[in-house]
């Protein structure tokens, strides 16, 4: 039952933290245990393997996607919950290429963080309705976009991303600068970028998960 499993939450801000643990307690949650940074959550998520943890991004020492990736290579299988402030495109992304199982933001009531309880008991995943339209009108159609550049446009389009320069591509992959020039003008084309010097790079900025979150 949601309301019997045990829960972990985490968020810097003392206030928040013990608004949202003493909600979830007089609502009958099984809150455990609560931690006020990275460091300290993912020590308690390691010991207590929560079937849910609660988690701020932004916290001191390690912020939430690390204390994710921590936990993940542990091979826990709690779920995680990222409550937010943050709407920005790059958060989303990460959440994504993390695979968490629910996104919420601060401001939404309460009974958001219970229905999302219950989603991730019933093996489900619950996201904030600003997530999903962050997700389907601003990334989804981008990622559409990768997803045409052929396997060469792939490997030079993430060599970009590193700050390889096209004449270090050419000596990289072994073949001729002019034969760069040609790829980077057709991922230009297919990611309907505007022809900049920069052009490519600033793309990678800004979608830089998604170019690694199939490696």
């Amino acid at each position: 039952m949601p309301k019997e499993i045990k829960i972990i939450i985490a968020d810097d801000h003392p206030l928040l933290l013990k608004g949202l643990t003493e909600e979830l307690v007089s609502n009958d949650y099984n809150v455990i245990d609560t931690a006020t940074n990275g460091k300290d959550a993912a020590k308690l998520i390691l010991k207590h393997k929560p079937a849910i943890a609660i988690l701020d991004i932004q916290m001191p020492i390690l912020n939430g996607f690390q204390v994710i990736k921590k936990c993940r290579d542990a091979h826990l299988k709690t779920k995680f919950i990222l409550l937010t402030s943050h709407k920005e495109k790059r958060y989303v992304i990460k959440a994504k290429t993390l695979n968490i199982s629910g996104y919420l933001l601060k401001d939404e009531p309460f009974s958001q963080i219970e229905k999302c309880i219950e989603a991730l008991c019933n093996g489900e995943t619950y996201f904030s309705k600003t997530f999903d339209a962050v997700y389907e009108n601003q990334i989804s159609p981008e990622l559409e976009k990768f997803h045409k550049l052929s396997p060469s446009e792939h490997t030079i389009i993430r060599l970009i991303a590193k700050k390889y320069t096209t004449k270090d591509i050419a000596e990289s992959l072994f073949i001729s600068v002019r034969t760069v020039q040609k790829h980077r003008t057709n991922i230009i084309t297919k990611l309907e970028l505007k022809t900049s010097v920069d052009a490519i790079f600033n793309w990678t900025t800004a979608y830089r998960e998604l170019l690694f979150i199939e490696e």
